[in-house]
């Protein structure tokens, strides 16, 4: 960039020099604001904490082996009931605070509406860890 002047020798010979001025500016305003951000980047709440031990919890959820046969009856850890009977099952165990782990295992052959009564009367009771036993194809594995 040249400047005028009203030297006649060097009037319109450009300036080969880099005016320092405005760098100097910037490299100040930065060091300024650095210098007032940096202690706000470090500043923590001191805090007395209160201290507590976890353990895991080692109890297992109980598991109750559930079936339903070709025919639709129901087996409770292989003891066969009614609808009825199972609803008062389930309702006994939703009402524990440890829930048990409901395994439906359901002949291929059986009607859905069986499954899907059990699977009514299971959530009417609160129960929601239910799990399906199926057999691999074979082959597959």
């Amino acid at each position: 960039m040249a400047f005028a002047s009203f030297d006649n020798k060097n009037g319109g010979a450009p300036l080969s020099e880099i005016n320092m001025v405005p760098l100097i500016d910037v490299m100040l305003v930065l060091l300024v604001i650095f210098i007032v951000t940096a202690p706000l980047l470090s500043h923590s709440v001191k805090l007395e904490l209160p201290k507590a031990s976890a353990t895991v919890e080692t109890t297992k959820a109980e598991k109750i082996e559930f079936s339903i046969d070709a025919d639709g009856v129901r087996y409770w850890n292989g003891q066969a009931m009614t609808r009825e009977e199972a609803a008062q099952h389930f309702a006994a165990e939703g009402a524990k605070a440890n829930q048990p782990e409901i395994h439906l295992r359901a002949d291929q052959a059986v009607a859905y509406k069986a499954v899907a009564e059990t699977l009514a009367d299971a959530s009417k009771a609160g129960l929601t860890k239910i799990g399906f036993v199926t057999q691999p194809e074979a082959g597959k594995q």
